[in-house]
């Protein structure tokens, strides 16, 4: 059985540099010693998801506008960040608090993933919020119209099945969160 290799990078040139969007243009030679001269990689920031949980077992989500998809979403709160400026865990209370105006009173980390790991850089740090409480407003970007929707933990599934919560991040913090509090899970 051959061992894996990386590929080897021959030339990189950043073709669009800017604040909100860059990407990098690699040349690379794979193992088998093929080139391939237009190889484009996304540099993305962090991304640190929270799935929030009240004491009454809510679930704090959030209802917004996705350009990228052109749809209004429903999802659980999430920001970007720079990770040689800021901590995830920073990021993620800083977030939540900016998006919903909830603190949390627990924070544990369940996971860190890769967003989409063949075109882009970044990670998702996953979150989970216990007894999370209302403390004040939603802090807004400009960008940002933003609803805050409670679910019941109980429905969230149902929700996820039916397709009603579709974002690739928030259903993996869910299914991983539910796990973690051991929510379903029998003796």
């Amino acid at each position: 059985m051959n061992k894996l290799k990386k590929w080897h990078i021959l030339t990189s040139e950043m073709v669009i540099n800017h604040r909100w969007c860059q990407v990098r243009q690699d040349e690379i030679q794979l193992p088998n010693g093929k080139i391939i001269d237009d190889f484009f990689v996304v540099i993305r920031p962090e991304i640190a998801l929270i799935l929030p949980i009240t004491n009454n077992q809510e679930i704090v989500f959030v209802r917004q506008y996705r350009h990228g998809v052109g749809e209004i979403l429903l999802e659980l709160p999430a920001g970007s960040f720079d990770a040689t400026k800021e901590n995830a865990e920073t990021a993620a209370i800083r977030e939540f608090q900016e998006e919903t105006g909830y603190v949390a009173q627990k924070l544990t980390k369940i996971a860190t993933l890769y967003d989409n790991h063949v075109k882009d850089t970044n990670k998702i740090h996953l979150f989970l919020a216990e007894n999370v409480i209302k403390i004040g407003e939603q802090k807004l970007d400009v960008t940002e119209d933003i609803e805050v929707v409670l679910i019941p933990l109980a429905s969230v599934l149902d929700k996820i099945i039916n397709g009603e919560v579709c974002v690739a991040g928030s259903v993996a913090a869910l299914f991983l969160g539910l796990n973690f509090l051991n929510v379903g899970k029998s003796g």
